[in-house]
């Protein structure tokens, strides 16, 4: 069902005549979205601000990836000539030279504001946070970007106290910003994984992660390397397997991932078989009918897979059973349990003895509910919780094959599913949240299809939460 307050939004006169009348209705602003597959310079012509706080080791890798990603990086003017250096010295192989934020108009807009706060040691020090932000955020355009890099090396408590004020910061600003479209994320940096943020940092400055707002990311050594980022066609020559894939988030998922190059394994019920072909058809994959938890569903994908080997395993498929503890029977409960989470153990656990190769991702759909909890939800709840706890430990164990294994929370999606909910709770859903509207499906397939890229390598043992900064579970 369309979010009919996201209609009006996108009409000029019906937003100017609510704004006249002065009716509390809150109007989302429309997300700009990706229109296609990765782009070589997705942040072409952007304008891109960039601070810090005294002298990091982070600055290089973000002027790097800045520079490569074709953005116009200005430089805050308080932070004197070497950090100046550093992004004119990255730029320079692409031609873009860095510039002194000084020396561009104090009205002009900004796509995007990248602050480096990996070197807080005291909690005096945020106040060059306070600072930067402060004189710029006003000036930020819609579907804008914020971004800040901060470390988990601390030595003292206070620098824990600094680099920990990082969380409330940003989660503040992504609501401030959110009713423009624009989103505000944190990056938290390992020792030694300086090398990695780049990547992270280019996904989340580009229109992919539109739906993706108020998240930390740890990015870490967890995995071994396994070679450098692809900017265009990331998934060239792979192999995807996508459960659930008839429909909904599992469709989306497996259009995108074919579109960045991956042939795609699309996984249903027989009784959806129709939907899985068309599917399969449409993106040049491969239909896989049967049903997930069949006791011989994993020996089926792996006789589908033959000799091709698997890289990319997303566990999508998933129902809910809905009732409230007491009401619930034994058979709700247990298949919600199967077909969540024991499914997805079966068949990464028969995949990984055969098929996984070195440099693979495991992926599972989560969900904010896991994390947050619902009324009339214990057994779905349980089982997304659940998964969040099985990617966190898969990770350790596959990280000596450059494998990284990690989970995706979506929040209010516009799905099929939702779209059954009573109108009073899904207005709820989705406007209890940062960005103030619903999601699509193709949204969390945008951070399924940079889970699984390359560059992606730094996350593992992670969730990621798809949500629009949702309210809930916060």
């Amino acid at each position: 069902m369309n979010d009919v307050l996201l209609q009006v939004t996108k009409s000029p006169a019906a937003r100017n005549i609510i704004k006249s009348l002065g009716l509390p209705i809150p109007l989302p602003e429309p997300l700009a979205r990706p229109k296609g597959p990765w782009a070589a310079l997705p942040l072409e012509k952007r304008t891109v601000v960039v601070g810090a706080a005294g002298s990091s080791v982070l600055l290089r890798a973000v002027a790097t990836a800045l520079a490569e990603a074709g953005a116009s990086p200005w430089v805050d003017a308080a932070q004197g000539s070497m950090a100046l250096e550093t992004f004119t010295e990255a730029g320079e192989a692409f031609a873009r030279p860095a510039r002194r934020d000084d020396q561009r108009s104090t009205e002009a807009r900004i796509d995007a504001l990248v602050f480096d706060a990996s070197a807080l040691r005291d909690p005096s020090d945020l106040r060059a946070l306070y600072d930067f932000f402060h004189a710029r955020i006003d000036r930020l355009a819609r579907s804008g970007r914020v971004v800040v890099l901060g470390t988990v090396r601390v030595t003292s408590p206070e620098q824990a106290a600094a680099q920990s004020a990082l969380s409330g910061f940003v989660r503040s600003v992504a609501k401030e910003v959110g009713r423009k479209g624009a989103t505000a994320n944190l990056v938290l940096v390992e020792p030694e994984a300086e090398a990695r943020a780049g990547a992270v940092l280019r996904w989340l400055l580009d229109r992919q992660s539109a739906f993706v707002t108020a998240q930390p990311l740890v990015v870490s050594l967890r995995a071994r390397d396994a070679g450098r980022p692809l900017w265009v066609r990331p998934l060239d020559g792979r192999v995807a397997i996508v459960t659930g894939a008839a429909r909904g988030i599992g469709r989306a998922t497996a259009r995108r991932l074919a579109a960045e190059g991956a042939h795609v394994f699309c996984v249903d019920r027989p009784a959806d078989g129709d939907e899985t072909s068309a599917i399969a058809r449409e993106i040049g994959g491969t239909a896989v009918l049967c049903d997930v938890t069949s006791p011989d569903a994993p020996a089926q994908i792996t006789a589908a897979l033959g000799e091709r080997g698997v890289d990319v395993i997303v566990h999508n498929a998933g129902i809910t059973r809905d009732k409230t503890l007491a009401r619930m029977k034994p058979e709700a409960w247990d298949a919600v349990i199967d077909v969540n989470l024991q499914a997805a153990i079966r068949i990464t656990t028969a995949l990984e003895a055969s098929s996984l190769r070195d440099g693979g991702r495991v992926i599972c759909l989560s969900s904010v509910s896991g994390i947050a909890g619902n009324v009339g939800q214990s057994n779905y709840a349980a089982s997304k919780a659940a998964l969040i706890g099985w990617v966190d430990a898969l990770s350790l164990r596959l990280a000596s094959r450059g494998i990284t294994a990690n989970a995706i929370a979506p929040g209010f999606i516009e799905t099929r599913m939702t779209s059954a909910i009573p109108i009073a709770i899904r207005e709820a859903g989705r406007r209890l949240s940062a960005l103030g509207q619903g999601g699509q499906p193709e949204d969390v397939a945008e951070a399924i299809t940079f889970l699984a890229s390359p560059g992606a390598q730094g996350i593992s043992g992670r969730t990621l939460r798809v949500c629009g900064g949702a309210l809930i579970g916060a």
